[in-house]
């Protein structure tokens, strides 16, 4: 072991403990300097009676400090929330997991669900209601397929469906530019790894295993499996195409669907036998849970996994318990928005109707600017449809 010489130590910390003195000392003297400014300052706009601009300019730097700590925290929202929303079982989390219900209800998830951007509901909100209600109108003539007039609840069930897609694209979008760290418009698997699970270096090569960490752990590896299953053309990453069939292997079943499989079968399917029991559903789960929790999980497994009521959950059954089925998500959605708006109760939304109740379908508010941010968003319209 290297010896230290202590002497030398003792006269390096003198010396670091005079400068920071030194420095501390003219931090007070700048920070005093700076209140006897300000309070000058302030004394010489009283006397001249502005005591508005006071005001005005203190309001300013309270916007500015608000703002800044807002960002802050939506940066740090989004660098502990990066990855795909999980379920406790692990599966998928639903598209629509936040809708709620009565007071619970997040009405945010309808107007996405009609605009299909989270970053066009934002710009949509500050329409004012005449604008708002006159582009409305205009996609309620795109949702009409068959140019009746009117909106069948399978015309917009088709919209929401195509909305989700918008949505997985969007959000696809951001999570990339997230993980492409070298930007060569590519993410490769150590990129990904090394942002959506930082915590983790290490330890799939042996390092230390916290206990705490093991379920992220397998996460990870399920992760991998579903990555290079996405890579199509097998060069070993991602283009921006293939990171939209990984991150939302929903939309993309001829491409995820065995994987997912064989991922969770490979984890859980003890006795190899290609189908899964209760016992082998529950597995690690079920350690340290009470009586109840068994209860309501095997109640959740005969009654809502198990289709078939064999007592087993097959391919199939696994598939749909891990990748939520946006078909069923839109298919309550558009019941949703019908319940509130069908007015008339004729199982059809007339564009009026709709017209009639803009805040539920894209929720704009009654203000009288921002009239211009959405201006393009009718053009991309024109070209998807």
């Amino acid at each position: 072991m290297r010896k230290i010489n202590k002497t030398k130590k003792t006269q390096f910390d003198k010396i670091k403990v005079c400068e920071i003195k030194q420095l501390l000392s003219h931090i007070e003297v700048n920070l005093a300097l700076t209140r006897a400014s300000t309070l000058k300052s302030n004394i010489k706009m009283l006397q001249q009676n502005n005591l508005q601009s006071i005001m005005q300019n203190t309001l300013f730097s309270t916007i500015v400090i608000v703002t800044l700590f807002y960002l802050v925290q939506i940066t740090n929202g989004a660098a502990a929330h990066s990855g795909r929303e999980r379920e406790a079982d692990g599966a998928f989390s639903p598209r629509d997991k936040h809708h709620g219900d009565g007071d619970k209800h997040n009405s945010k998830f309808d107007h996405e669900a009609i605009l299909g951007s989270e970053k066009e509901v934002e710009e949509f909100e500050h329409l004012s209601p005449e604008v708002a209600k006159e582009r409305l109108r205009k996609l309620s003539a795109k949702m009409d397929r068959n140019m009746d007039g009117k909106i069948e609840k399978k015309e917009l069930q088709h919209w929401i469906l195509r909305s989700f897609r918008m949505l997985s694209q969007e959000e696809s979008t951001e999570r990339f530019e997230d993980n492409n760290e070298d930007g060569d418009d590519f993410v490769t698997w150590d990129e990904y790894k090394a942002h959506e699970f930082e915590d983790l270096e290490g330890l799939e090569e042996g390092g230390i295993t916290d206990s705490s960490k093991l379920e992220d752990l397998s996460m990870m590896e399920e992760d991998k499996v579903l990555f290079f299953a996405a890579d199509v053309n097998k060069d070993g990453k991602l283009d921006r195409k293939e990171y939209v069939a990984f991150s939302h292997p929903e939309d993309h079943p001829h491409i995820m669907r065995t994987p997912v499989i064989q991922s969770v079968m490979k984890s859980k399917d003890a006795d190899h036998d290609g189908k899964l029991d209760f016992q082998e559903f529950i597995g690690d789960r079920g350690k340290d849970q009470d009586k109840d929790w068994l209860v309501s999980e095997k109640e959740r497994f005969d009654t809502d996994l198990d289709e078939n009521k064999d007592g087993i959950l097959d391919d199939n059954e696994v598939y749909a318990w891990l990748v939520p089925d946006n078909e069923d998500v839109a298919k309550e959605e558009a019941d949703h928005l019908f319940a509130g708006t069908d007015d008339d109760h004729d199982d059809f939304l007339s564009f009026d109707e709709i017209e009639a109740h803009h805040d539920i379908f894209t929720g704009s508010e009654a203000t009288d600017f921002g009239e211009h941010l959405t201006s393009h968003q009718m053009e991309r319209f024109e070209d998807e449809l």
